[in-house]
């Protein structure tokens, strides 16, 4: 199975590239039948959703070419691990439009968070709980919750007892779940 680790922020600097990595080093290993990979929301340039027609209507037919291959990665994964930042006490503006151009290619999978931030990034995991509902997505309750204060060292997350303990927890979540999905 097939579990994408999606860098949810486009920011030029952005943290979110450092953390799904240490999300990625955390899954090495693992046990047999789950692959893990980064996306890097920032690599595919979804442009503004402007269309009119809802993307559930759209079937998986896209005309932008960035939405075509940002729809065939997340497509290609059977679960989801989400790195968000919290910005303005909510999810970023760009990880959800993106997430908005897209259907089907998230109905019925499961999803775990890893929220960043001033205050954790638990508003922005909540607000995603919200949003991942629309689409009956498994979210799984172990959640990993960094301080942009504390919980770093420089760019990077720190491997601290406690840290690397959220982080096996919701990995050994979302593997239960997507298994018992399968």
């Amino acid at each position: 199975m097939k579990i994408g680790i999606i860098s949810g922020s486009v920011r030029e600097g952005r943290r979110s590239s450092a953390v799904a990595k240490w999300v990625l080093d955390g899954a090495a290993g693992r046990g047999e039948g789950f692959e893990y990979e980064v996306i890097e929301l920032a690599d595919f340039n979804v442009p503004l959703m402007t269309s009119p027609t809802p993307p559930g209507a759209l079937g998986g037919k896209y005309e932008q070419p960035e939405v075509r291959a940002w729809s065939d990665a997340v497509a290609a994964c059977d679960a989801f691990v989400f790195v968000t930042p919290e910005y303005n006490h909510g999810i970023p503006g760009g990880f959800k439009n993106a997430f908005d151009w897209l259907a089907g290619e998230w109905t019925r999978k499961p999803v775990a968070f890893v929220g960043y931030g001033a205050n954790h990034g638990v508003r922005a995991v909540e607000m995603w709980r919200l949003v991942v509902a629309n689409f009956h997505m498994f979210d799984v309750r172990a959640a990993v919750a960094l301080s942009l204060f504390t919980d770093f060292d420089g760019r990077t997350p720190k491997s601290t007892e406690q840290l690397t303990g959220q982080r096996t927890a919701m990995l050994d979540e979302l593997e239960f779940i997507a298994r018992r999905l399968a």
